[in-house]
This record gives structure tokens, sequence and C-alpha cells, in this order.
């Protein structure tokens, strides 16, 4: 597919645990858009987790084929699945990962040192998405002066710093209450509307029913993939 930023063929998973080996994914067909917004959903066990750390570049399939982009990654070194992650993937995670040290500003532009960009560039481009997510007004501040919501506020504008041609989202809602939470898919669906791929995994139904696709995982394969109705009725209304 042309305009597939994901497309994923027969992928399998296998550990090694001693002489057991557990088959978390055993063989996942899966293609996503330029532009889609997807959720992720499965129990505990179902392999939502491992697939998104192949759909992440964090790890590599045992068989199968990873398209990104169009590029295979999934026979790619490590060194350039690093590089594929920093260019061309935003990660939000459930614990934020912020740098306690380290400024709003100073957070938000670290990707941009990796990909070689210079100071003022640099800064210039955190400042423009730390508008966007609505915290122009909070650059200075380091992370234990804001509160969640804005945490994960500052985790999505850095995850947007080098636009990626996808986001990746880990239970972005896992540490938030329920009225931030709901702030913060808002601000999804506005990262959406402007043209982003979006991947959340979740495991809660009301923050899955926020995108437009969910693809739900059980035992290593996908169990269903369906538009959602919801959405889809309410755009259809429009």
């Amino acid at each position: 597919m042309s305009n597939a930023v994901i497309n994923l063929i027969d992928i399998k998973r296998a550990f090694h645990l001693g002489d057991e080996v557990i088959h978390a994914l055993k063989g996942i067909n899966l293609s996503i858009n330029t532009n889609e917004y997807v959720a992720l959903m499965g129990p505990s066990g179902s392999g939502k987790s491992t697939l998104m750390n192949l759909l992440g570049c964090l790890d590599t399939p045992s068989a199968g084929q990873y398209l990104l982009d169009g590029i295979d990654v999934s026979k790619s070194t490590d060194n350039e699945l690093a590089a594929v992650r920093n260019k061309q993937i935003g990660f939000i995670f459930q614990t934020f990962n912020l740098i306690p040290r380290l400024t709003t500003i100073e957070n938000v532009a670290l990707p941009l040192i990796y990909a070689g960009w210079n100071k003022s560039d640099r800064e210039a481009r955190a400042i423009e998405v730390l508008h966007q997510v609505g915290l122009g007004d909070r650059m200075k501040h380091k992370p234990n002066e804001l509160s969640g919501g804005q945490r994960q506020r500052v985790a999505v504008a850095r995850a947007l710093v080098n636009r990626p041609s996808l986001i990746l989202a880990d239970e972005p809602t896992g540490n938030l209450d329920t009225k931030t939470s709901y702030e913060i898919m808002r601000l999804f669906e506005e990262i959406h509307a402007n043209g982003n791929t979006i991947v959340v995994v979740t495991h809660e139904e009301d923050i899955a029913m926020y995108a437009h696709r969910i693809v739900r995982m059980r035992d290593g394969l996908i169990e269903s993939d369906k538009l959602n109705e919801t959405i889809k009725k309410a755009t259809a209304a429009l």
C-alpha cells in the first residue's frame, strides 16, 4: 500500500525462557494508513505490548516483515532501529519519561539534539510545539513543578517535535485522573486533525472510543479489527 505508514506481514515473535518457548505473536497482518487513528486493545498476555515494541522499533520480529513508511525494518541493526526511532516515531508513555533536571523546553528539544539540530533551531521548534499543546507559559518549569496532565502534554510535545510519521502512545492516560485523561485525549484529536498517524495502546474502553479504528488482540493474534461506529456515524452526520 502506497499510503500505509505501517504494513505488518505475518509477524511472529517468540521468547525463549529456559527450555520453554513463549509465542507472544503468532502471525500478525496489519496495515495502518497515513493519518489513521487506531486503538490497540487486549487483555494482559494478548501480545499488545509486544506488538507495540515492534511497531516502535524497540524490538524485531522472530519472523515476518515490518514495513515502516515503505522501509523494511524487520531485519535492521540496533543502530539502524535507533535512527528510525528518532526520525520517524514519536513516543508517549504512561510514566511520561521526562528528565527531572531539565526544563520543559529542554525536555521537548531533546530528540532534536540526537537529530543534529543547532541550539537556536531546537529552541524555536520546541517553543512551537509547546504552544501547540497549550504550554507556552510553562517553558522554564521543571517536571516537578507541573501537574500530571501538564507533564503528559510535555511528553506529547516531545513526541511531536521531530515531525514523526507515527505517534505511538502506550497507556497515555494510565497515571491521570478522568478529567485530565479526557483533556489529553482531546489533544490527541487535535494532533490527528493536523495530519498525524496515531496508535494508542489502552485497556480502557472509554479511551479507545476516541480512536477511529479499534484493533483487539487475544492470545497473540488479532481478534477483531473494526472502525469505531460511534465516530463513523458522527462523521457521517457532519
